[in-house]
């Protein structure tokens, strides 16, 4: 190669890893819409069949809801001049591939893949919110409080590690997001489900929790794997780059480490329920892979795959004791969501420094706990807002019929109307 001939070649290199990068971003990041389906599949298949229509709607609005957000809103306030502070700017996000178009490709990738990439990930964390609070919440209510979430709690507490803010400059460390994403998610739906109340029936007089059956424990399996397959992009897609040798190598061990989390979340779960309950638990397992996934998101990038398997083992553990901690304090969670995205995320969290050498348990405990004790009080605050307002959950006799039947007037299961319709006789 003459020397006349390098600046050409740099210049198609510094393309192609725009290329590339862009690519990732939009692969990865319809990996991960491509979650809302499971989300959808598996919340629609733990709760009641009077429930389902429910709930798929709600997975589609607040999907809308969060992009919108996140473009009016959430973007800048996350990205745009955070500078090692806690917030960014108020503004309206808009694409700027000016110099690509002429060009300078040194941005790295289109600027509208980025976009999308960290926009699919609020969505996400929102999503978590929906299962846990099922069945009793009145749709308005829940639709306020993801505007709320999505515009101002998830892009502000974001902004603090991946927008450049305060807890990055002390080094915190959350690769994909097992605390900004799924402990986020986690908080608020906690304090939504005690503010919320229990479902009525779920407690008897001496507080023993009773099991409602599921709907449609195939739609939760099918929902479960589609998580798990979207899971690659979520965690592959967070490398952030695809430009180079070393990026496809991360992304490679990334993808084994994410599933294998997964297989020892799925493991951990199948014996505990066998050893704990005499019988294994379908849910439990199927939550068992979830947690398995949520605790290794912090950190899929350094572990090697054993430690990966051990990792999500402990999140599956996590689940199945946790579960009913809750119920003993009378927290209802209809599909364990707490468990499988709050005490799973802050597992793996506070589990990187086994594996990352640069980590520090002290600050990763510090950003656990910032972003706790933030979404906690914000989250709060807006739930009891709510309550005193617009209220927040049905009636008695409401709940009774079904929130299908109150709310929408569609069933997703028609042959449960007659049954609907009896409760709210008894009732």
């Amino acid at each position: 190669m003459t020397a006349a001939a390098l600046p050409a070649q740099a210049a198609v290199s510094a393309e192609a890893s725009f290329i590339f990068n862009t690519f990732s971003f939009l692969v990865h990041g319809f990996l991960v819409l491509w979650m809302a389906a499971g989300f959808a599949m598996l919340e629609s298949g733990l709760v009641r069949a009077k429930s389902v229509t429910t709930i798929l709607l709600k997975n589609v609005v607040l999907f809308a809801v969060a992009g919108v957000a996140f473009y009016l809103t959430g973007y800048k306030l996350m990205y745009d001049g955070v500078d090692g502070g806690v917030i960014g700017s108020f503004g309206v996000w808009r694409a700027d591939d000016a110099a690509a178009l002429a060009g300078d490709f040194s941005a790295g990738y289109a600027a509208s893949s980025d976009w999308f990439f960290q926009m699919v990930f609020v969505a996400t964390s929102a999503s978590i919110i929906s299962g846990a609070l099922a069945e009793r919440i009145r749709l308005w209510a829940f639709f306020a409080f993801i505007a709320f979430f999505t515009t101002l709690v998830y892009p502000i507490q974001g902004a603090w590690a991946w927008g450049g803010g305060w807890l990055s400059a002390l080094g915190f460390t959350d690769f994909a997001g097992s605390t900004l994403v799924h402990s986020t998610g986690g908080w608020a739906a906690l304090t939504g489900a005690i503010v919320l109340g229990a479902r009525r029936g779920k407690y008897d007089a001496a507080g023993k929790a009773q099991r409602f059956p599921a709907s449609s424990l195939p739609l939760a399996t099918l929902g479960t794997f589609i998580l798990w397959f979207g899971w690659l992009g979520f965690n592959g897609g967070s490398q952030l780059a695809l430009g180079s040798g070393a990026d496809a190598i991360a992304i490679a061990n990334i993808y084994a480490n994410t599933t294998m989390a997964s297989a020892g979340g799925v493991l951990a779960a199948v014996i505990l329920t066998q050893v704990i309950g005499k019988k294994i638990d379908l849910s439990m397992v199927l939550n068992g892979a979830l947690a398995g996934l949520v605790s290794i998101t912090a950190g899929p990038d350094t572990p090697l795959v054993g430690e990966a398997i051990l990792i999500g083992a402990v999140g599956g553990c996590l689940v199945v004791l946790a579960s009913p901690l809750l119920d003993r304090c009378k927290i209802d969670d209809v599909v364990g969501a707490i468990p499988v995205h709050l005490f799973a995320g802050i597992w793996g969290t506070l589990a990187v420094p086994l594996t990352h050498p640069e980590a520090g348990f002290l600050t990763q405990l510090l950003g656990v706990g910032a972003v706790g004790a933030f979404v906690v009080v914000l989250s709060s605050a807006a739930w009891l807002l709510l309550k005193f307002t617009i209220g927040l959950r049905l009636s008695q006799a409401e709940e009774a019929l079904g929130i299908d039947r109150v709310e929408l007037g569609t069933m997703a299961y028609p042959e449960t109307r007659k049954a609907g319709a009896e409760a709210m006789l008894r009732s």
